[in-house]
C-alpha cells in the first residue's frame, strides 16, 4: 500500500495532521495501535474536562444557599461521574472515526514501526505483519506517564492519570505527587467530591512553571477547599504492604510519613519513542526528544515529527499546531514557523488557570524594563455576581514600546479568556489598544482591560 503521507499515531497531533494532508489532496494514511484521538481524547484532555464538570457541578450544588436556593441532601454518585467522562470520550472518539471516514483517510490498527525507505511496519493485535510505503512519514506517538523508579506505578495503589479518571470506587484519601496540570486539576477533583488530597511538590510553588503570583493565589483558592499542600518536599519512597499507602515524605522541615489511600504519581510525561525504529531509520534523538528543524522535519529526508515526541511545549494545540505546519510545508505553501513563546498554557481546576508568555521574572531576567497591571476579579461585578471573586488578571508590558509581553490569568473561566491575549501578542498589539479596546460590561474579559489600564495608571474600577 503506498500513500503520499503516512501518520504515526492519531491523537489531537496525528488526526488533525491526517485531516489537514488529505485536504490538500495528499493519500493518507493513519497508524494507530489503540484508539482514536489518542491519550488526549480517550485518557487526557477530554474525559478530565468531563470529570472537572461534574466536580463544579457538585461544588455548585453545595453552595447552593449562597445563591439563594435550598438543595439538601445532595450526594455524588462516583461511578456516575465516572461513567459519564467515559461516554463523553466514546462519543469523541466515535467523532474522529467519523471525520476520518469523511476525508477518505485509511485507518490501520496496529503497532507501527519505521523501517528505511519511507515504510512503515505495522503489527496488528492478532499479530500480523503488513508493509505500508509513503512519501512523507509523519511521527505523532505522544507521551505516557512518566514512571519515576521510587514511585513505581501498580495501577492500583500507586497509579497515573488512566488509572486516576476510572477508578472503580472513591478513595477516601489520595496523595499526589507533583503540581503541574495534571497534578492540581485531579487535586481539584476528589478534594471536590470529597476526598482528603494532600499535594507534594518538589519546587517552592506549586504550578512551577506558572507565574509566581498566580502559583500562590491557587495555593490560596486550594487551602480553602482543604487541599494540604507541602512545597519543597519530595517523596522518597511509598509502602504498599498494608492496606493502603504509607509514603516516606522528605520536607523543609524535617521527614514525614504520609498515609493514604492511593498515591497518584503526577511527575511529567515520557515521550513514547521507543520501540518504533528511529533507530533503524537513523532518526537522531536528542534528551529523549526526537529533533527536529522549524518545519518539523527530522535529520532523515521524508521523515517529521510532531507533538510530545519533539522538545516544544507538550500540549494538545501545539502538536494540532505542528502539523497542520509540517504538512503545509509539504505540500509548498509559504508557512511561518510557530512562535514557540505565544502558545497558551490552560488548566482547568477551580480556580484556572491560563497564561501565555514571560512570566514577570522571566521577562526582567530578559532584560526588559516593565508595566505590570494587575485587577483582581474581586473588583469585577460579573464575578461577584457569578460567586466567582478569586483570582485576577496580569498583564506585562515592555515600557519602551508598549509590546504585550505576557499575560497571566486565574479565577471562572479563564481558559476561555486568553485566546484574546494570545491574538493580542500575536497581532503586536499595546497596552494602550487593549485598553481603548471597548470591553461589554458587565463580563469577566472587562478585567483584560481594566488590568492594561492599570498598567498605565489608568484604571477606573480600582
Amino acid at each position: 500500500m503506498n500513500y503520499d503521507v503516512i501518520v504515526l499515531g492519531s491523537g489531537p497531533g496525528g488526526y488533525v495532521t491526517a485531516i489537514r494532508a488529505s485536504q490538500l489532496g495528499f493519500k493518507t494514511a493513519v497508524v494507530e495501535k489503540e484508539s482514536l484521538g489518542g491519550v488526549c481524547l480517550n485518557w487526557g484532555c477530554i474525559p478530565t474536562k468531563a470529570l472537572l464538570k461534574s466536580a463544579q457541578v457538585f461544588e455548585y450544588l453545595n453552595h447552593a444557599k449562597d445563591y439563594g436556593i435550598n438543595a439538601e441532601n445532595v450526594k455524588a454518585d462516583f461511578a456516575g461521574v465516572i461513567k459519564r467522562s467515559r461516554d463523553v470520550a466514546e462519543g469523541m472518539s466515535k467523532g474522529v472515526q467519523f471525520l476520518m471516514k469523511k476525508n477518505k483517510i485509511d485507518v490501520i490498527q496496529g503497532f507501527g514501526k519505521l523501517k528505511p525507505g519511507k515504510k512503515v511496519e505495522v503489527k496488528s493485535n492478532d499479530g500480523k505483519i503488513s508493509l505500508i510505503e509513503g512519501k512523507h512519514i509523519i511521527i505523532a506517538t505522544g507521551a505516557r506517564s512518566r514512571q519515576l523508579p521510587n514511585l513505581p506505578q501498580d495501577g492500583k495503589k500507586i497509579i497515573g492519570y488512566r488509572e486516576a479518571m476510572s477508578l472503580p470506587t472513591q478513595p477516601k484519601s489520595l496523595l499526589v505527587v507533583g503540581s503541574g496540570a495534571i497534578g492540581v486539576e485531579f487535586a481539584y477533583f476528589y478534594a471536590t467530591m470529597g476526598t482528603k488530597v494532600t499535594i507534594v511538590e518538589f519546587l517552592p510553588n506549586i504550578v512551577p512553571v506558572e507565574d509566581e503570583e498566580v502559583s500562590k493565589q491557587l495555593e490560596k483558592s486550594f487551602k480553602k477547599i482543604g487541599i494540604e499542600i507541602l512545597t519543597e518536599s519530595s517523596v522518597e519512597s511509598v509502602d504498599v504492604s498494608g492496606p493502603g499507602c504509607k509514603a516516606r515524605v522528605k520536607t523543609k522541615s524535617g521527614e514525614k510519613i504520609l498515609e493514604a489511600d492511593i498515591v497518584l504519581s503526577a511527575v511529567g510525561i515520557s515521550p513514547n519513542i521507543e520501540g518504533i525504529g528511529l533507530e533503524d531509520v537513523g532518526i537522531i534523538v536528542d534528551k529523549g526528544k526526537i529533533k527536529t528543524d522549524k518545519f518539523c522535519a527530522t535529520n532523515v529526508p521524508g521523515y517529521y515529527a510532531i507533538g510530545d515526541v519533539t522538545p516544544g511545549q507538550a500540549l494538545a494545540h501545539v502538536a494540532s499546531a505542528e502539523g497542520i505546519l509540517c504538512v503545509e510545508h509539504i505540500k509548498g505553501m509559504h508557512v511561518d514557523p510557530i512562535d514557540y513563546n505565544n502558545i497558551p498554557g490552560c488548566t482547568y481546576c477551580q480556580p484556572e488557570i491560563a497564561s501565555v508568555g514571560f512570566t514577570e521574572k522571566k521577562a526582567r531576567d530578559a532584560g526588559y524594563e516593565i508595566k505590570v497591571g494587575k485587577f483582581p476579579f474581586s473588583a469585577s461585578g460579573k464575578a461577584k455576581a457569578a460567586g466567582a471573586s478569586d483570582g485576577f488578571v496580569k498583564v506585562i508590558f515592555d515600557a519602551k514600546y508598549g509590546e504585550l509581553l505576557g499575560a497571566h490569568l486565574i479565577g471562572a473561566n479563564v481558559t476561555e479568556m486568553i485566546a484574546e491575549l494570545v491574538t493580542a501578542r500575536k497581532l503586536e498589539t499595546t497596552g494602550h489598544e487593549i485598553l481603548k479596546a471597548v470591553h461589554p460590561h458587565p463580563t469577566m474579559s472587562e478585567a483584560v482591560m481594566e488590568a492594561a489600564a492599570a498598567a498605565y495608571d489608568e484604571v477606573i474600577h480600582l
